[in-house]
């Protein structure tokens, strides 16, 4: 058996299943600290079987994306750069919001070092210019650091030779380097790196804490957490890279939709009680996005999926035809009108028409009918634009719909088509944690010399299968779900960037 948690803005769902099948399901509140959340619903499957015999916890949680964008709990950080005398002209955090720079205390130092786009050095490492940054940072307390070197997914040399330094220098710090989080493209590489650098100290203590909660549970299974591609990491890489779950909530979503509805290419639209997310299923997967990512109003380059979000969910409140962006959130069950709130929120709207059966009913029947047309026809006209917007063909994918809030969509969207519906559609993203598999992916610039494609392919695929297996995938379960190359005109040696991604299966252990 396997447990299976999504932590929300509104809820937190947990499933329990065996094999394919789910056992339980169960939806609580989010509590403000999160975990205690966690402890709640794992109470609540306590009642449906013995969590003793549970063999893997799988858990896909907002901390991190909500500590970054509320500004809370990051550490003092600093930007180490090497790259002296290029890239000067733009200095490490010189577009982040002002606000978010006083949040992480950024401190940026230039060093000299980086290479060229074909392997050649800028500048050589000036080590002793490395300890001088690293003995002011000390001075300003400092508690992270975010490495990177130009064109460090060509040569992480002086990146890693910088952490040497660093370790030997000030242990105490927590070290990011920006070729093991971001892609090519310096500053989106370098804005990740700083993130996930300010996120270490809080990583190492939510993970603790998660795992904690469930260990309380009586559960002695190993504990993953759910990853931005929709595979899973082990707790001690959730440590080193919390950057790599931000997007968990949406893809664990898409998941399950693909499990539930035995669809691997759709648009999934998950309505939560706070956001709905719409994103789109490739070959089981969530579509990547190809562009750079904006995070709490900073440009990054990490793996992130193809994810659009606005704010409606169950929460919304509804102002005339308006509904939303601003929700009640957690606070559903106080402030809306079925409860005996003071607040119009979509819920009412939905238990009015008739869509939805909880709370007292009574509670809104001064709501006229044509009012609640009018903001039932707003809601679809925001969704059904969404899922035109993730079209790339004029061919009508698919469409399921997951998440607490889906008694908001229409079983037809204008203009868009029929809607697919399944069932524990309310926990589909706790039911994606629960079956997902884990990943390993290799994103690389080789050169490529005539009759070595084949090879070269050959042992990307192999590397991308090895780093599935050590993340605990069943090597007999592992295969490659894909392949890309992009050719780089502008670099010698007919180089070549190739992406390739493995998944497979977790390696089932009994519980420890």
């Amino acid at each position: 058996m396997r447990v299976g948690i999504d932590v929300g803005g509104t809820n937190t769902d947990a499933v329990l299943m065996d094999g394919t099948k789910v056992i339980a399901a169960v939806k609580t509140l989010t509590t403000e600290d999160v975990t205690s959340g966690i402890v709640a619903a794992l109470g609540e499957l306590e009642a449906h079987a013995r969590l003793a015999d549970v063999r893997a916890v799988m858990i896909g949680t907002t901390h991190f994306i909500n500590a970054l964008v509320e500004a809370n709990r990051l550490a003092p950080t600093a930007a180490l750069r090497f790259g002296l005398p290029a890239t000067a002209a733009l200095p490490p955090m010189v577009d982040w919001p002002e606000s978010l720079v006083r949040a992480v205390r950024g401190r940026s130092y230039l060093c000299h070092g980086g290479f060229e786009y074909d392997g050649q050095t800028i500048s050589d490492l000036d080590e002793a210019e490395i300890r001088a940054a690293v003995a002011d940072m000390r001075e300003h307390g400092v508690r992270g650091v975010a490495v990177s070197s130009v064109f460090s997914p060509v040569s992480a040399e002086h990146e890693l030779r910088a952490a040497e330094i660093i370790a030997a220098e000030a242990p105490e710090l927590v070290v990011s380097l920006s070729h093991e989080i971001g892609r090519l493209g310096m500053l989106q590489r370098e804005n990740a790196t700083i993130i996930n650098a300010a996120l270490g100290e809080m990583a190492v203590q939510i993970v603790d804490g998660l795992a904690a909660a469930v260990r309380g549970a009586g559960i002695r299974a190993p504990l993953y957490l759910s990853q931005n591609d929709g595979t899973l990491m082990e707790i001690e890489y959730a440590r080193r890279y919390p950057v790599a779950t931000f997007a968990s909530g949406p893809t664990n979503s898409m998941r399950g939709a693909a499990f539930l509805s035995g669809l691997s290419d759709c648009v999934v639209v998950d309505v939560g009680g706070t956001t709905t997310d719409v994103g789109v299923l490739q070959r089981g997967f969530p579509r990547e996005a190809a562009t750079e990512v904006v995070v709490a109003g900073v440009r990054t380059n990490f793996r992130m999926p193809d994810v659009v979000s606005i704010g409606l969910g169950g929460g919304s409140l509804v102002r005339g035809e308006q509904v939303g962006p601003d929700s009640v959130g957690y606070r559903l069950t106080e402030r809306a009108l079925v409860f005996g709130g003071d607040v119009l929120t979509a819920t009412d709207i939905g238990v009015a028409a008739g869509t939805l059966d909880i709370g007292d009913r009574e509670h809104v029947r001064h709501l006229s009918d044509e009012f609640v047309r009018d903001a039932l026809a707003a809601i679809e006209a925001k969704i059904s634009e969404v899922v035109d917007r993730m079209r790339t063909s004029h061919e009508l994918p698919p469409i399921v719909v997951v998440g607490g809030g889906g008694f908001l969509v229409p079983d037809d969207l204008a203009g868009v088509g029929a809607v697919h519906r399944t069932e524990h559609f309310a926990v589909a993203n706790a039911i994606g944690a629960a079956i997902a598999q884990v990943g390993g992916e290799v994103d690389r610039i080789y050169p490529l010399q005539p009759g070595r494609r084949d090879a070269v392919l050959d042992e990307a695929k192999q590397e991308a299968v090895d780093r599935a297996v050590a993340g605990g995938a069943d090597p007999n379960r592992v295969e490659i779900v894909d392949v890309d190359e992009v050719p780089i005109a502008y670099l010698p040696g007919n180089a070549t960037r190739i992406r390739v991604k493995a998944v497979g299966d977790l390696m089932m252990a009994g519980p420890a």
